[in-house]
């Protein structure tokens, strides 16, 4: 019963089929592939729109190759204080950007609202002796497992470009996002203001499956150079092209979404009958969070469940009692439905013991 990740699961048969498929024969190297090449065409396609698309190995390398096309130096890039880029990048976006300051703004499950925004914007008083204002990231779904939806991002975005802001979403689970609404995937992108996102897919299926997409596409002048800097230009990148490809065909991306979405509701669901563990959050994507009494997490434990304790300030100082603690389960496409029904059956066993 492993709750802890979507990332503690393999690779889609499917997708490792692609991998194997092209490790046939030659092929040209360092993204001028023909795989990378009908990758970029497919996200396009998904998108609705003509993009720019740049294949990387990990999240945290598109959101710091991201945020540096999009902030200076000098620039400020202001997200959510739980965020991936501002807590579980060690530095790797300042590093990117050279040193642009990453400000994380505190909001409710995850998210950030536009009157947050302003806020931290007033207070940049000092002209030049403050960082210039230079990015918004968001994350879709949240760490907190919520979801953005147009209206709340286009009202961001409002904030945004009058000031000359630029607007990065971090989609390491944007699939899950999209699967959630039912909404296309350019309605809570570039419809609704997004320039340039990190669109991601090893938590989904893939094994090395990430991208930088360029909504606008002149922000990505040089991008080559800066992911050739970063590290992340693979030679082989027939096979980033590949995992991609097969990720999109047939939207196998959305359906491996909704499997997992669908399981994390029959968790969720499950454990709401218990009147020994409390769900303070909506389960809009894969991910559910519970109060827990510390003593039945124990006996969890030591049944063999594994999933993650998480951060108790979130819920406020009087969201988790000292006897309890909060945690986090995600789900996946590939985690076994036998295994959610048997915790949710070993929640009630230990429940009355």
């Amino acid at each position: 019963m492993n709750f802890a990740s979507d990332n503690v699961f393999g690779i889609h048969p499917k997708i490792f089929a692609a991998i194997e498929a092209a490790n046939k024969g030659t092929s040209a190297s360092y993204g001028y592939d023909d795989y990378s090449k009908r990758a970029e065409e497919k996200l396009s396609a998904v998108f609705g729109k003509e993009v720019r698309a740049f294949l990387v190995t990990t999240g945290t390398a598109a959101n710091g190759l991201a945020l540096s096309a999009l902030s200076p130096s000098y620039g400020a890039v202001l997200t959510h204080a739980e965020a991936h880029a501002f807590v579980d990048e060690c530095n790797s976006p300042e590093m990117f950007t050279g040193g642009a300051k990453i400000i994380g703004l505190h909001g409710i499950e995850g998210k950030i609202t536009p009157a947050i925004v302003e806020k931290a914007l007033k207070g940049f008083i000092r002209a030049e002796h403050d960082p210039k204002p230079s990015a918004l990231s968001i994350t879709n779904s949240t760490e907190l497992g919520r979801v953005y939806t147009p209206s709340e991002i286009k009202a961001l975005s409002a904030v945004l470009k009058p000031r000359k802001m630029k607007f990065h979403t971090d989609g390491a689970r944007f699939a899950n996002a999209v699967a959630s609404l039912g909404v296309a995937p350019a309605e809570i992108t570039w419809k609704s203001g997004i320039d340039v996102m990190s669109f991601g897919g090893t938590k989904n299926g893939g094994m090395l499956l990430e991208a930088v997409v360029f909504f606008d596409t002149a922000l990505a002048e040089d991008f080559v150079y800066r992911r050739m800097r970063g590290g992340q230009l693979v030679s082989k990148s027939r096979y980033l092209g590949a995992q991609m490809l097969a990720y999109l065909e047939g939207d196998l991306w959305l359906d491996n979404a909704r499997i997992a979405n669908g399981y994390a509701k029959r968790l969720a669901d499950g454990l709401k009958t218990s009147n020994r563990i409390r769900i303070p959050l909506p389960t809009d994507a894969n991910e559910v969070f519970a109060v827990v009494p510390r003593a039945l997490h124990d006996k969890l434990q030591a049944a063999g469940a594994h999933y993650y304790d998480w951060m108790p300030d979130t819920l406020g100082p009087d969201g988790v009692k000292d006897d309890e603690i909060f945690v986090r389960f995600v789900l996946s496409y590939a985690t076994p439905p036998e295994d959610v029904d048997r915790f949710i059956g070993l929640v009630k066993e230990l429940s009355s013991a």
